[in-house]
C-alpha cells in the first residue's frame, strides 16, 4: 500500500529527513512517533503531496506521489492537526463541499459518500447543525469524515485526539481501530499510550532518521531482550534484594518502594524465561510472604525514551516551513 524509499528533505542547510525508508503492506493502524523536530510533519507533508522531497520515492498503491501527485492524492485521506473546517457551514454542507473538492462529480455519488462517512464517524444526528455549535470531539469527527470521502486506501491522522476530553478520546480511538480494519491508517501522536492502544506497528523518527520499525512488544524485546516481573512482598528491602538477586538468570533487581513492612520491586531476567516460580520460592525461603507477583511487558514509552534520549527538542520557526 505504501512504499517509502530513501526519503530526504533539506531546508537550505538544515537536513530535516535523512534517507528514511519503510513500507506498509496492508490494512492496519501504524503509529508515527518522534519528538518535535524529529521529522514527523515533514514526512507526512511529503506523503500527502503538500511539499516535495529533496530525494527519494513515495509510492502509494502503485502510484508515485512525486511524479503523479494528483492521482496519488485520490488514494489519500488526510486530517491535519487543525481540521480544515468552515464553522459557518452545517456538517452536511461542509461534507458535500469536501466531496466535490475531491472530485466526486455526481450528486447521487456525493450523497452516498457523505452518508457512509457520517455513519462511520457517528455524525448522522448532527448533519443539520452548524459546525461552530459542535463540541471539539464532534469537530474532530467531522475532520475524520472528510478524510474518508473518496474512499481513500491510506488515511493520515495528525494528532487526532489533541485537546479532547477523556470520553471523546475513547470514542476517537475506537473509531481509529475500526478504520484500521478497512484502511491503512498512519497516526501521528505524542501520546505513547494511545499509539500502543491503537496501533499494531510503530515507526520512530529521531533527528530525521528512522530508528525503529515494528510492533511495540517486538521493539521492546529487541531493544532490551529478556523478561521482567513486578512483585510486592512482606519483608525488608535488603532481604528481598539478596534473595531475588541470587537466582540464576536474574540480572537486575530494583526496589520501587518500601513502606509499612512491604517491598515492591522489579526483577529482570537475561532471557525470556518465566522466573515467577523461582522468585516466589526464593522469597518464601527468605521468610518474605509474596503479596503480588506478575510478569510485566515493557512499555512503548521505555522504548521511545531509550531511542530518543539524546535528542533535544527543536523549537519551530513560524517564519519557515515546519520540520517537526
Amino acid at each position: 500500500m505504501l512504499e517509502v524509499k530513501n526519503l530526504s528533505k533539506r531546508y537550505g542547510e538544515k537536513q530535516a529527513l535523512r534517507s528514511v525508508s519503510f513500507s506498509i503492506q496492508g490494512r492496519e493502524a501504524v503509529g508515527f512517533l518522534g519528538i518535535n523536530g524529529a521529522g514527523k510533519t515533514t514526512t507526512m507533508n511529503i506523503l500527502t503531496g503538500y511539499i516535495s522531497a529533496s530525494d527519494g520515492d513515495v509510492v502509494i498503491d502503485g502510484i508515485d506521489v512525486l511524479t503523479d501527485p494528483l492521482k496519488a492524492k485520490t488514494r489519500i485521506g488526510y486530517l491535519p492537526e487543525q481540521p480544515p473546517l468552515y464553522p459557518e457551514m452545517t456538517v452536511q454542507e461542509y461534507l458535500d463541499f469536501a466531496a466535490e473538492l475531491k472530485g466526486i462529480k455526481k450528486k447521487a455519488d456525493r450523497k452516498e459518500q457523505v452518508r457512509k462517512a457520517a455513519r462511520r464517524t457517528g455524525l448522522e444526528e448532527v448533519l443539520p447543525r452548524l459546525i461552530r455549535s459542535l463540541s471539539k470531539g464532534y469537530r474532530q469527527r467531522v475532520g475524520i469524515a472528510q478524510a474518508l470521502l473518496g474512499a481513500p486506501q491510506l488515511i493520515i491522522l495528525d494528532e487526532p485526539t489533541v485537546g479532547l476530553d477523556p470520553a471523546q478520546v475513547i470514542e476517537i480511538r475506537r473509531l481509529i481501530r475500526e478504520l484500521g480494519k478497512s484502511h491503512t491508517v498512519i497516526l501521528s501522536s505524542h501520546i505513547l499510550s494511545e499509539v500502543q492502544a491503537v496501533c499494531s506497528q510503530v515507526l520512530i523518527l529521531s533527528k530525521g532518521h528512522l530508528v525503529a520499525v515494528g510492533a511495540p512488544e517486538q521493539l521492546a524485546e529487541k531493544l532490551n531482550p529478556g523478561s521482567r516481573l513486578r512483585a510486592t512482598a512482606l519483608g525488608g528491602g535488603k532481604t528481598v534484594l539478596k534473595a531475588v538477586g541470587s537466582i540464576p538468570g536474574i540480572r537486575k533487581v530494583e526496589i520501587e518502594s518500601e513502606a509499612d513492612g512491604q517491598v515492591t520491586f522489579t526483577a529482570e531476567s537475561a532471557d525470556a524465561s518465566d522466573r515467577r516460580a523461582e522468585v516466589s520460592r526464593a522469597l518464601s525461603q527468605a521468610g518474605c510472604t509474596v503479596l503480588a507477583l506478575a510478569a510485566e511487558n515493557r512499555t512503548l514509552e521505555e522504548v521511545f525514551l531509550a531511542l530518543t534520549e539524546n535528542e533535544s527538542e527543536t523549537p519551530s520557526d513560524e517564519g519557515e516551513e515546519k520540520t517537526e
